[in-house]
């Protein structure tokens, strides 16, 4: 693994914003505006910007129509503009990278690339800032928005787990090219074989998470997680989801990995959302990544009913959708 001694790189200040595809786009906006409480900022071509109550950004989720489900790109925001100049160099000598978009709507140009999984990443410094209308202005004034009425009231996008068919490659891209930091990682075969990796850009446990797949494809999303601010919201929101036809894969209950408190359903489109809250922040700038085996890593779960089967085999886009029509992950409305 990467010398953990070596001069840090804090050229990304944190997640920026993720795209996730739909085939059922007015399915999965219901699912993220009326049950999760997102706001709709802005609609264009097959695609709706969304944002969470606590978000800074004016878009932190981009949703867009799409033959099938999956994550469309993952965006970083670097810390400046000479840190973007400098990630861009580093991206380049890599051999991954695309080249300069225009950028989109809520911020400026980004520089797109590969991780070597072939997942689409950009990398982007100006960024258009949440001015609320006056019927959402907070009394808080460092609250950006109005806490949302209706819904569960996620707080804000908190991380993504990506498969891959090689976590030891991906992992090393994103420390040695882009300065993510190694939080907790799973070896087995006595350290032979790296099974997942959890890392961040900032003080949260993590961001972007590497985790095998188990069919050996490429490119494809475990999930994607929406952060509340307490676990008796996580508790709330079973019961909202519950009450309005969405299935729960697991939970809650409570990862060893990350201590997290956590909800995993699926949104209408097909893919795999998490509520998640707790956790641990990572302050110290000497902090060595725990290393998790097959005897202490266990299920995966602190405490709690087990995670299922499909949780292992399941992620999209979904290679078995043709030739094996499971259970409709969402009840019809």
């Amino acid at each position: 693994m990467s010398d953990i001694k070596s001069e840090p790189i804090n050229d990304i200040a944190h997640l920026g914003h993720v795209e996730l595809l739909t085939p059922k786009p007015d399915e999965s906006l219901w699912y993220f505006s009326d049950i999760l409480g997102m706001e709709n900022v802005h609609q264009e071509g097959r695609s709706v910007y969304l944002r969470g109550y606590g978000d800074y950004a004016t878009t932190t989720l981009k949703l867009t129509e799409a033959d099938d489900a999956g994550v469309g790109h993952i965006s970083w925001r670097a810390a400046s503009p000479q840190a973007l100049d400098r990630r861009v160099k580093a991206i380049e000598e890599s051999g991954l990278g695309i080249g300069w978009t225009n950028g989109d709507y809520g911020h400026g140009r980004s520089y797109q690339f590969n991780d070597p999984d072939g997942h689409l990443l950009e990398i982007y410094y100006d960024e258009q800032k949440y001015e609320p209308p006056a019927e959402l202005q907070s009394t808080l004034m460092n609250l950006p928005m109005k806490y949302p009425k209706d819904g569960i009231g996620a707080r804000k996008t908190d991380h993504l787990a990506l498969l891959c068919q090689d976590v030891e490659k991906n992992r090393t891209f994103a420390q040695d090219v882009l300065g993510l930091k190694l939080r907790e990682t799973v070896m087995f075969d006595e350290g032979k074989t790296e099974i997942g990796s959890w890392m961040s850009a900032s003080a949260v446990h993590h961001e972007m998470a590497y985790v095998v797949d188990v069919k050996g494809l490429s490119g494809r999303l475990h999930h994607f997680s929406m952060w509340v601010d307490d676990k008796s919201e996580v508790l709330r929101a079973a019961d909202i989801m519950m009450e309005n036809g969405i299935t729960i894969e697991a939970g809650p209950s409570k990862h060893n990995n990350s201590q997290a408190f956590y909800l995993y359903s699926y949104e209408p489109g097909g893919n795999r959302v998490e509520i998640y809250t707790s956790g641990f922040f990572i302050l110290a700038p000497d902090f060595e990544p725990i290393v998790w085996n097959e005897e202490t890593r266990g299920t995966g779960v602190y405490w709690g009913a087990a995670l299922p089967e499909s949780f292992l085999n399941y992620a999209t886009p979904n290679i078995d959708a043709a030739i094996d029509e499971a259970q409709p992950m969402v009840d019809p409305l």
